[in-house]
């Protein structure tokens, strides 16, 4: 699964990276997002894209309370296309969710960082959904895609968040791309590091860059 991300980069940035008009958001770098949180999200808007603010854990417009969000904040891409509480958002309200890295935890507890070798800003496929609350407002929230882990994690964990070339992310926006091209983009992506982090991220309160900075292991890690 995905469970915990990083996305540090000023709304300045994500409006240059993903070709977006300046948002009204206030944005702080984030450095340990998590699940029921929210976080920046790349969206369709008529013949464009918009940049909102929506809640990690999706939950489907016909749920009947938002508990079930915390159980949805990843889909898994060999299921997504036929599960109910994915198939509609899959068909028509796929999204990007920026990000700079993302963390997984090995068996002996230890997390680790994976990012591009330039730390530059990439996007996780992800869909979402609006669900009406009781109070009648309209409550946006999302999921991440996960696939098969590359060679690069899966010594750390089996999953990992899919994540879009950049040449493919307005096909993955596009509400007309043909589901089988759709599905050939839910694949392991490679160009990735990894380095051991701080348990710091093993708490969804702790922030600040000390949660995404290299630190020594006793021993050799995977691939060294």
């Amino acid at each position: 699964m995905c469970g915990r991300y990083t996305q540090a980069q000023s709304v300045q940035e994500l409006a240059k990276r993903f070709g977006l008009k300046l948002p009204s958001l206030a944005l702080a770098p984030r450095y340990n997002i998590a699940p029921n949180q929210e976080a920046p999200v790349v969206l369709r808007a008529g013949a464009g894209k918009e940049l909102a603010l929506l809640r990690w854990g999706l939950v489907p417009s016909w749920a009947a309370d938002a508990s079930i969000g915390a159980k949805l904040i990843n889909a898994r891409a060999e299921s997504v296309m036929e599960k109910p509480s994915f198939k509609g958002s899959f068909k028509s309200r796929r999204c990007l969710v920026p990000a700079d890295g993302f963390y997984e935890w090995a068996k002996d507890k230890t997390p680790y960082r994976f990012c591009l070798d330039s730390q530059e800003l990439f996007s996780f496929a992800g869909l979402w959904d609006s669900w009406e609350a009781p109070d009648g407002k309209q409550r946006r929230t999302f999921t991440i895609i996960t696939t098969d882990a590359s060679a690069v994690v899966k010594p750390v964990h089996g999953r990992m968040p899919v994540i879009l070339p950049t040449e493919k992310e307005d096909c993955w926006l596009e509400p007309k791309t043909e589901a089988e091209v759709l599905k050939d983009l839910l694949v392991p992506f490679t160009a990735l590091k990894a380095f051991p982090v701080s348990t710091l991220v093993n708490s969804a309160a702790a922030e600040g860059p000390d949660c995404a900075k290299p630190v020594p292991l006793a021993q050799p890690d995977f691939w060294g």
